[in-house]
């Protein structure tokens, strides 16, 4: 293994030629962060078809702005922040269709019916597609996906206090909308 320094210098070395048009470079950095990509892209729109879709288009828009990338910046991060505008842009256009929650119960400790099961999870998730897209992604991410605060900050480029506010309010229509159902 490399030392981190050495490891830092590559990596530094590596985004350098990146800028600088080297499409090996570009490769190498792909198959780094190809994965991270998609499943942060994928936890914002729960689709894996577009999320390999946007994926793609993620790292074709990171070679098109090549130029203006700062190697002495974080890459990972500028990904996420390109990422998470095609991930919210997706948002805008699906509308509220599509919009699925993750395996399992609504309430797994306590088992239900599973016809009121069915309906709750549906209209959990029509009301999480429901909501504004910017909403619906902080939410999605820091609710259902248990992503810490700072991590979804950083990916859609917003403060701490912006994920707290957003997922404040998106919880406040969510509870407006989803207020018939009884968790006692």
């Amino acid at each position: 293994m490399k030392p981190a320094a050495q490891a830092d210098g590559n990596l530094i070395d590596m985004l350098d030629r990146f800028a600088a048009g080297d499409l090996v470079a570009f490769e190498a950095l792909f198959r780094e962060y190809q994965g991270p990509v998609y499943g942060w892209i994928i936890r914002i729109v729960r689709d894996r078809g577009a999320a390999e879709d946007l994926t793609v288009e993620t790292f074709w828009r990171a070679w098109n702005a090549r130029a203006r990338f700062d190697p002495t910046r974080s890459f990972g991060a500028w990904l996420r922040r390109i990422a998470s505008n095609l991930a919210l842009n997706h948002l805008k256009r699906r509308g509220a269709a599509g919009f699925s929650l993750p395996d399992g119960g609504v309430n797994a400790a306590a088992p239900q019916n599973p016809a009121i099961e069915g309906e709750t999870r549906a209209a959990i998730a029509r009301a999480f597609g429901e909501l504004p897209p910017k909403l619906q992604a902080a939410a999605t991410l820091a609710l259902i996906e248990e992503q810490p605060y700072g991590e979804i900050a950083a990916g859609l480029g917003i403060s701490v206090n912006g994920v707290k506010s957003r997922v404040f309010r998106a919880v406040r229509i969510l509870r407006k909308k989803l207020e018939w159902i009884r968790t006692d």
